[in-house]
């Protein structure tokens, strides 16, 4: 077990990063989040852990990705018990900026712009939010200078966003996805499943089911897969369905063949939740 040094500044950050690159280090990967970490954010450190010699995870609430009441205040801030999660999985830093630390001067005036992969989905659901994060991903990237990343499946338009940007931008980070981590009974991991009462978990189950109905009929075509899937969901009642999608790996229109994704968003009381599995269309 490591005890990460903590960096809350970027002259902070760029002292240690440095001192253990110029000691020990070929390579560098990062793991961004928002905290609250559990055993799917673990996951991810693990994987990070074995793709590279330094290790930094960086935990910071990113007001920039929250639209108008949406859940910036409410998101679980746990700083004592991530640094804990940290040391447990052998993290070499971790990077805990405040806000005016990552925007100093407040609203930043040069953003990067999704484009129109960042208006469907979850971006139609929550404007200026691919924005917002592809914005403060740039901004980490720039600051750790990281040789990977390692992000979440479970947010897949997120993950595709960032590897349209790396792309697009030609930064020199590999961009790595790491598989959702879900519960026994299905349930993928996320800092937002605390707010759901035993009832309202119960009922988030039906998120997984569906799409795990819809990966049952893949072999059957695409219109048994939205079938299956949408049985499962207009079978359950207390849930406020957002969208249903099946499409290719980029998030284009599926094929009639080959690999796809499906995704779901539904509020469950009044907690926002998504998931998606992998397909592969016609086996």
């Amino acid at each position: 077990m490591t005890t990460p040094s903590i960096a809350h500044t970027r002259a902070e950050l760029v002292g240690l990063v440095r001192r253990r690159a110029d000691s020990h280090s070929r390579s560098l990967v990062l793991v961004p989040t928002m905290g609250a970490l559990h055993a799917g954010h673990a996951g991810l450190i693990d994987l990070a852990r074995a793709r590279g010699d330094q290790l930094v995870v960086s935990v910071f609430v990113n007001p920039l990705q929250f639209g108008p009441g949406e859940d910036l205040d409410r998101y679980p801030r746990t700083f004592d018990a991530d640094l804990a999660l940290c040391a447990d999985h052998d993290v070499d830093v971790v990077f805990a900026p405040a806000v005016d630390e990552v925007y100093p001067g407040g609203q930043p005036q040069v953003v990067v712009e999704p484009g129109p992969l960042g208006t469907v989905l979850e971006g139609a659901s929550r404007p200026g939010h691919y924005r917002g994060v592809l914005t403060v991903v740039a901004k980490l990237f720039g600051l750790v200078g990281p040789d990977a990343a390692v992000f979440g499946e479970k947010d897949y338009q997120q993950l595709v966003l960032i590897r349209r940007m790396v792309d697009d931008l030609c930064m020199p980070v590999e961009v790595v996805g790491g598989e959702t981590v879900r519960e026994r009974d299905g349930l993928a991991l996320s800092s937002r499943n605390r707010f759901l009462s035993p009832a309202e978990r119960t009922q988030a189950l039906v998120l997984s089911r569906a799409l795990r109905a819809g990966q049952l009929a893949q072999s059957s075509g695409t219109d048994a897969v939205r079938q299956e899937a949408r049985a499962v969901l207009d079978a359950t009642s207390g849930l406020e369905l957002d969208y249903l999608a099946l499409t290719d790996e980029a998030l284009g229109p599926a094929p009639p063949h080959g690999p796809a994704r499906l995704l779901v968003a539904a509020r469950v009381g009044g907690t926002r939740l998504i998931d998606n599995v992998p397909l592969h269309l016609g086996s």
